[in-house]
């Protein structure tokens, strides 16, 4: 197994690419924390599930927005588990409108979560890490930072921020032994885009961008953290990897 005793820790990990993600670092030998904000029930499945495969688990309620919960749940984290391993910073959100109707607190909202929630956790999981000269950090980001997208400024902004955020914490922590990388997905199939709303519409769209045409799947996106997180990525760093069927090209 490639994260035999390894601890580690989601954020959004009750949903979607969170839960993947929480479940595939443990079918790999980790043990995990998921971070949760509104969704407990599937939080705690989530976590039933991997106790069921011999691993340790918890389910941790934070809203990643604030600095002093991010520190108290990641202090809660380790003084269960003893250390962490692995950081991945996956909680986000948008709150859609073009950038002449948008309003301060649209702004406000989508930056605080997705980029500042990283530095939140970053903040208190990176002294650790550096201490034990050992870490892997995995960031999701999405290819819409990379090119931007109608209507998304706030969001694509904020996942704009997160691959620079990613370059230069590599730069700060590489000579820790720490690994910080990033993963762009595309149109990934979630529970939360098939209740939308648009879904067909969002689908067509995308499958005129998709050269492989298909949808992604969390587990698609699950895979590739995984590696990051494992030594058989120990000489990768500063990366963003996009998992998106050749969406962005």
């Amino acid at each position: 197994m490639l994260l035999e005793g390894k601890y580690a820790l989601v954020t959004g990990g009750s949903q979607g690419i969170g839960t993947a993600t929480s479940i595939g670092l443990a079918k790999e030998g980790a043990n995990v924390c998921v971070i949760y904000r509104k969704h407990a029930d599937e939080a705690y499945r989530v976590r039933d599930e991997i106790i069921a495969m011999g691993r340790q688990a918890i389910a941790l309620q934070c809203d990643i927005s604030s600095f002093a919960e991010a520190e108290k749940t990641v202090k809660e984290a380790i003084d269960t588990f003893g250390t962490l391993d692995i950081l991945v910073n996956n909680a986000g959100m948008n709150w859609d409108g073009v950038s002449w109707k948008m309003t301060e607190q649209q702004w406000d909202r989508v930056i605080e979560v997705n980029l500042k929630g990283y530095f939140n956790f970053i903040r208190h999981v990176a002294p650790v890490f550096k201490d034990k000269k050992y870490g892997k950090i995995v960031n999701i980001t999405s290819i819409n930072g990379m090119r931007g997208k109608f209507g998304q400024t706030n969001y694509s902004a904020s996942k704009a921020g997160i691959i620079g955020y990613t370059k230069a914490l590599a730069k700060e922590l590489g000579g820790f032994n720490v690994n910080v990388n990033a993963v762009a997905p595309g149109l990934i199939e979630t529970a939360m885009l098939r209740q939308s709303d648009a879904f067909e519409k969002i689908v067509d769209l995308a499958m005129n961008e998709i050269v492989l045409k298909r949808l992604g799947l969390p587990e698609d996106v699950a895979n590739v953290i995984v590696f990051l997180a494992s030594d058989k990525a120990r000489h990768i760093t500063g990366e963003v990897i996009k998992v998106d069927g050749g969406q962005y090209i």
